[in-house]
């Protein structure tokens, strides 16, 4: 029977340290890599990551199991029991651990006991059983975790370290939950690997930026939230951290998924369970185009990645689908087939937001510039904003972000129907290597900012047309541009401050004031010859 609780979980994630290091990541990922030789990065990931996950649990698990130890020898406290008997039912009662939402760990499974073991030849075989009794114990992880440890080819004496490394870092405790360690931990790793792995490893991990720039534009408070491509899940994870910072209710959004890689299908069901958020990924991984698991949702938002310019999709067998009401794809490339998926799955009130490559604003290839028109004469296209270069791990394509709406008068203050905001952030964002570019939190709010003032979401007058950052443009005017939705065509050039002084005067003026610069340049270089004199020196 469960008489006590702790934290809340909306009170550890709101005390989420944001954007700093831990202090321990790259001596993870010192340790991952020093795997690299036996196998490639697409394989170690899961086995740094399945250590991890299993360190984590374990952490949280202990700290519960210490927290009733003390409670049922305190007279004092309303767990107080007497019989040692009764101290261990209450020990072992996994309804006492679930209500915390700390996942039950056999004894087998708990890290204590693997580290004991971690020198050992058979520690490969000892991970492997953990992970198949923890997914016994506890039906949400069923088929999600790697174990694959006792295999061959992997070094069990790297394993051994890797242990060790992993046991000094306190991954599960209250503290370090409270940061919500481990997503950061992952977060880490998914950027580390989609790095090392390049355009693959990007496939499944979308820059947090990114992401965090589309959750604060389309706001999913409440509501079905999809994304029928979700790579590792952090769309889901970014959309429940927004409600939490906002003083949302964690719940309030239900959570729809869809991944056609297998691997990655079972990242994204660790990386959501061990922040607790429930979804529904399917029973299996599927491919959206072909296998819809979700054929009848109406999403009340949509925010997804899907892949760049996805030639082989298969779209020869779908000539006739019904998702394709504004045109049939290119069967050479997939973005428009992405565009109309996601339309597919909108709910009458629906707002979408993805990532495309800049070409699906421009592209007239294959009849896809006929497609854009149809959506744009839809009145679908919401906002268009051109991302800056070298935001993504692995892929030099320019990106773009496309916001589609599907009802535009459901504003306070402003109707805009027939009308589209371009944003271009181009020159945004800071770079934190040689490589990547990142878009700061002053630049996220000020996009967002800008796109909550044109829907009419503060009040009637705080939206104006910036040149050279974001203009509102009419239909009729993104029709003179051939339907061609690049913000660089719409938003026109930054204006140059015209300070109303003539060019001859100003000549005149900034002349006459160089000449007194340079006069007083004379004067100063005299001074410096006299006291240079003064001290024997010629110069």
């Amino acid at each position: 029977m469960v008489r006590k609780s702790s934290t809340s979980n909306s009170t550890r994630a709101s005390q989420r340290s944001n954007g700093a290091n831990l202090g321990f990541e790259e001596k993870l990922w010192q340790a991952a890599d020093r795997l690299r030789g036996h196998m490639d990065p697409s394989e170690y990931k899961h086995v740094v990551l399945g250590l991890i996950f299993l360190k984590y649990i374990s952490d949280a698990f202990e700290e519960r199991y210490q927290q009733l130890s003390q409670w049922t020898t305190d007279p004092s406290s309303d767990y107080y029991i007497k019989e040692p008997k009764g101290r261990y039912q209450v020990l072992e009662d996994r309804d006492e651990y679930k209500a915390e939402n700390v996942f039950w760990v056999p004894k087998e499974a708990r890290w204590s006991h693997l580290q004991a073991n971690a020198k050992q030849p058979t520690i490969g075989k000892l991970i492997d059983d953990a992970m198949v009794a923890i997914e016994r114990d506890n039906a949400s992880l069923k088929g999600v975790l790697p174990k694959d440890y006792a295999r061959p080819t992997l070094d069990k004496q790297r394993v051994g370290e890797l242990i060790d490394l992993v046991g000094t870092i306190g991954l599960g405790d209250k503290e370090n939950r409270s940061k919500d360690i481990l997503g950061r931990v992952y977060e880490y790793f998914l950027g580390k690997f989609a790095s090392a792995e390049g355009k693959k490893g990007g496939e499944f991990y979308t820059p947090r930026c990114v992401v965090r720039l589309l959750v604060e534009m389309i706001e999913p408070f409440k509501g079905r939230v999809y994304d029928p491509c979700c790579g590792s899940g952090g769309m889901f994870v970014q959309s429940e951290e927004f409600i939490r910072q906002h003083g949302g209710r964690i719940g309030a959004i239900a959570v729809y998924g869809q991944e056609s890689n297998w691997t990655t299908w079972r990242l994204a069901r660790m990386n959501l369970a061990i922040r607790g958020i429930e979804a529904n990924l399917g029973p299996h991984n599927a491919d959206s185009f072909h296998n819809d698991l979700h054929k009848d949702l109406k999403a009340d938002f949509i925010l997804a990645n899907p892949p760049f310019n996805m030639h082989y999709w298969g779209g020869e067998r779908l000539r006739e689908d019904v998702r394709w009401k504004y045109g049939a794809p290119p069967v050479g490339n997939a973005n428009f087939a992405w565009i109309q998926h996601f339309i597919h799955h909108l709910s009458p009130t629906g707002l979408a937001g993805f990532v495309l490559a800049n070409g699906s604003m421009s592209s007239n290839q294959s009849g896809e510039g006929e497609i854009r028109k149809n959506i744009s004469e839809a009145d679908l296209v919401d906002c268009m904003i051109a991302l800056p270069a070298q935001l993504f791990y692995g892929s030099q394509i320019p990106a773009c972000l496309w916001f589609l709406a599907r009802d535009k008068r459901n504003s306070k203050f402003r109707d805009r129907r027939r009308q589209t905001l371009f944003i271009d952030t181009r020159k945004m964002g800071y770079m934190v290597d040689r490589v990547h570019r990142e878009l700061g939190d002053e630049d996220i709010s000020r996009i967002a900012g800008v796109y909550h003032a044109w829907r009419g979401e503060t009040d009637a007058d705080a939206y104006q047309d910036i040149p050279g950052f974001c203009k509102s443009a009419t239909i009729e005017e993104i029709a003179t541009h051939n339907y061609v939705l690049t913000p660089g065509r719409h938003v026109g050039a930054e204006d140059i401050r015209d300070e109303g002084e003539p060019f001859e005067e100003k000549m005149t003026r900034l002349t006459e004031k160089l000449e007194e610069q340079f006069q007083e340049s004379a004067k100063l270089e005299d001074v410096i010859r006299q006291n240079l004199k003064e001290l024997g020196c010629d110069a």
